[in-house]
């Protein structure tokens, strides 16, 4: 599942790498921009096969928590369970994600938002490597109204997503130069889920860019898949 403000092409450069391998991919989509909402589904897979969500920032938390229930591995991508730290920490953010709603209300200031929100999460590289977004679509109100619900669940995200599988293995991997997740909201993460294996990129934003990312989560979700495969 993608998180705020991208969309389900985030996982296309994922797809051309996994297909050899064999995995099969169902990802979901919030309807931003010109694509059509999907919400993630389980196939038919082959017997024993181990079942896998793998979501970026806000997405683990968009998953239904009756899909996440049934997960075998987890793959937090610069994610977080608690968005906004509590207390005197979280002012920043609940302060950043109140304009950022306000910003929402008309297409102009709703398109200018995103574009320095677009900037931040690939910094400090390059927003030109990241994948098309909804900016490149409509920011006609159906899709404000979407970004603008799916920002108040990012400000309210308190825990882990709903339905976690508490005895699925998990990777957490993070940039250590995120600044969209908070250190504190990263901390927390990580003391959420003590015995998730955990993968930090120095020099890396919350986008994930310049850096091994796909091939360090294909090397681990392989060596885990095979680990299941043999229980």
């Amino acid at each position: 599942m993608h998180g705020w403000g991208r969309d389900a092409r985030t996982w296309d450069p994922w797809r051309r790498a996994t297909g050899p391998l064999g995995w099969q991919w169902h990802p979901g989509e919030r309807g931003y921009g010109n694509l059509a909402p999907q919400v993630p589904a389980w196939p038919e897979a082959s017997a024993g096969a181990p079942k896998m969500v793998i979501g970026r920032s806000l997405g683990p938390h968009m998953v239904p928590a009756g899909i996440f229930a049934q997960a075998d591995i987890v793959v937090l991508l610069a994610s977080f369970a608690t968005f906004v730290p509590p207390g005197r920490a979280g002012r920043p953010t609940r302060t950043a994600l109140a304009g950022m709603a306000a910003s929402l209300e008309d297409e102009s200031p709703a398109r200018a938002m995103l574009g320095n929100f677009t900037k931040k999460i690939a910094e400090p590289q390059s927003s030109d490597l990241l994948p098309p977004g909804p900016m490149d679509g409509p920011l006609d109100e159906t899709n404000r109204s979407r970004l603008r619900a799916d920002l108040d669940l990012l400000g309210k995200c308190s825990g882990l997503p709903a339905g976690f599988p508490q005895d699925a293995r998990v990777l957490i991997v993070e940039g250590e130069d995120d600044r969209i997740v908070q250190p504190e909201a990263r901390r927390m993460l990580r003391e959420e889920l003590p015995d998730a294996d955990v993968i930090s990129f120095p020099g890396v934003g919350h986008a994930l860019l310049g850096c091994d990312l796909i091939a360090r989560v294909v090397q681990w979700v392989e060596k885990t898949r095979a680990e299941f495969l043999r229980q």
